[in-house]
């Protein structure tokens, strides 16, 4: 925190620094007490009532929702997304149920929204005790399905961006089903996200019955209107796959993680830890394969200082390199090469 960054009364500054120090250890102190002079702040300068509102929500939302996370941060997770609208008796929906039951065996947890249609078929395949319900409260439409009510991991939102961040910032691969205005809206943003250097790289699955048409035509639009206009690049086309199968989708996301493990990005550095050591050959077939986007690198490491005070990891081994922390579409390819030449 910057020597300035505090209130006016130096009492309270004092108050700041003790509450920090009782309720937080080392490396989080700071962050602690940037936190509650960030609150004060608030009050000093006396925001409107409406926007009181939306700050304490927001910070209680996440609080609990961290806390309930944060017991299960040593499973990989897969969010679900699809229409709220789809009965059970449709294909969309037995296939979600399918993926659901599927991914769970290879100990991956499930994140739905909780409600009706899809979500609930992911809830209900997921089984009793391996699945979240991040639920939205709504005047109509949303309430938890009988698959995750009463769970403790079921949360309640009000708010819509506090919900998606945890959709984003807990899961590990995305499956998106057929849906509206909220799958669309859930697609596209994790879609950016990743095309942005904004989320962890991961699995992004479009998925539908073979006889479906809904991901054919959006690819369709996709491809003939954003595309074709430039308006993306042919590389962001990588960064995401329309499949037709459950077998397919699982074993995507298992590929995906294969060898690769986790990113970290420090400073100019890209950091890349694997589940096992890469070859010497690999490491030269990247180097030729990935020039336009590498800088340099890369190179086996040692866990950097950074990652080793926040004791990340520290037991895998991995390699550094000078990404140019644009082309997203690119990495997710060299993931890709990774995971399928060794």
């Amino acid at each position: 925190m910057k020597a300035d960054y505090k209130v006016l009364d130096e009492k309270v500054n004092s108050f700041i620094h003790e509450i920090a120090a009782k309720y937080a250890s080392g490396k989080n102190e700071h962050l602690l007490r940037e936190m509650l002079t960030t609150v004060s702040k608030i009050g000093e300068e006396n925001f409107d009532t409406g926007d009181m509102k939306l700050i304490n929500t927001t910070l209680k939302e996440m609080r609990y929702a961290f806390k309930v996370f944060s017991q299960y941060r040593d499973r990989r997770k897969a969010a679900i997304f699809g229409s709220a609208r789809t009965s059970p008796d449709l294909e969309e929906y037995k296939m979600a149920e399918d993926f659901a039951r599927v991914i769970t065996k290879n100990k991956f947890l499930v994140i739905t929204g909780s409600g009706p249609g899809i979500m609930e078929a992911g809830n209900k395949g997921a089984g009793e005790g391996n699945s979240f319900g991040v639920n939205i409260r709504l005047p109509f439409e949303q309430k938890p399905n009988a698959y995750i009510a009463g769970d403790s991991k079921l949360i309640n939102f009000k708010y819509f961006f506090t919900r998606k961040l945890m959709f984003i910032k807990e899961s590990d691969a995305t499956v998106l089903f057929p849906g509206g205005f909220g799958t669309m809206d859930e697609g596209f943003e994790v879609i950016t996200l990743f095309q942005t250097g904004k989320c962890r790289p991961r699995p992004i699955i479009l998925l539908e019955p073979k006889n479906g048409t809904y991901w054919k035509k959006w690819l369709s639009f996709v491809k003939n209107n954003m595309l074709k206009m430039s308006y993306i690049s042919k590389d962001d086309l990588k960064i995401f796959q329309v499949l037709n199968s459950v077998d397919e989708a699982v074993k995507e996301i298992k590929l995906f993680y294969k060898n690769y493990h986790s990113i970290r990005y420090i400073d100019d550095v890209t950091v890349m830890r694997l589940n096992r050591e890469m070859p010497d050959r690999i490491i030269s077939l990247i180097k030729d394969e990935f020039s336009d986007i590498l800088l340099s690198g890369p190179e086996r490491t040692k866990a950097l200082e950074c990652e080793a005070s926040n004791n990340e990891y520290l037991d895998l081994p991995r390699i550094k390199m000078h990404f140019n922390r644009h082309d997203f579409g690119r990495l997710k390819e060299l993931i890709d090469y990774i995971n399928s030449n060794y």
